[in-house]
């Protein structure tokens, strides 16, 4: 799999938040998209996501040598981010086994091994709308770390998370994401320590 943005260019209104941006993002390499709030990281992966449109310039995604329809990018890809909703009204236990049905797991983490995984064994069959904060991003987290999928995109991963769940987070994102795409869009240095390719949304103009 091979993601390829040439040109790409977004803007609202009148304002540009970033033009002429040409990057080649490839598997099994992480990538941070770095920046202050309001610089574009999270409009630049929304964008690379196909979930917003583009003002110019294109995004290709190829796999086995074939470019991809924009209509079926959602099944090669997972996100984890502090503005994404989850199904309040299930359980976890329900929530996983709806996540499974569009995007299974790695081999050998099933619902039970990602409930100890994310350590929520113990919330299992409590409705997600009582969870804190801090378990749902660990959630969203579980759901990036073991989707089968060949994208992952991190926005803000350690929102919410405190001291012993940010080191969870650290301890698992290059050790089962390694055969993967990471894109990471972070302005926490802790977030991204690992991560080679540091992209600067601010010089795209």
């Amino acid at each position: 799999m091979q993601l390829s943005i040439q040109n790409l260019g977004k803007k609202f209104i009148s304002e540009w938040i970033f033009r002429r941006v040409n990057v080649d993002f490839t598997v099994g390499e992480s990538y941070t998209l770095v920046g202050p709030n309001g610089s574009g990281k999270s409009t630049l992966m929304q964008l690379l996501m196909g979930s917003m449109p583009p003002t110019e310039g294109t995004i290709q995604y190829v796999k086995d040598g074939k470019e991809l329809d924009i209509d079926v990018w959602y099944k090669e890809q997972v996100l984890a981010a502090p503005y994404l909703e989850l199904i309040e009204e299930f359980t976890l236990r329900e929530l996983i086994d709806f996540h499974q049905k569009f995007k299974p797991f790695k081999p050998g983490f099933g619902s039970s091994e990602f409930e100890e995984f994310v350590q929520l064994s113990h919330a299992r069959h409590k409705v997600l709308r009582h969870f804190s904060s801090g378990m749902k991003q660990r959630v969203k987290l579980g759901l990036a770390f073991l989707s089968d999928v060949p994208l992952v995109f991190l926005d803000e991963p350690t929102s919410n998370l405190d001291a012993t769940a940010t080191r969870w987070y650290l301890d698992h994102v290059t050790q089962l994401t390694k055969n993967q795409m990471v894109i990471i869009g972070s302005n926490q240095p802790q977030e991204y320590e690992f991560c080679e390719n540091i992209l600067s949304v601010s010089t795209f103009k």
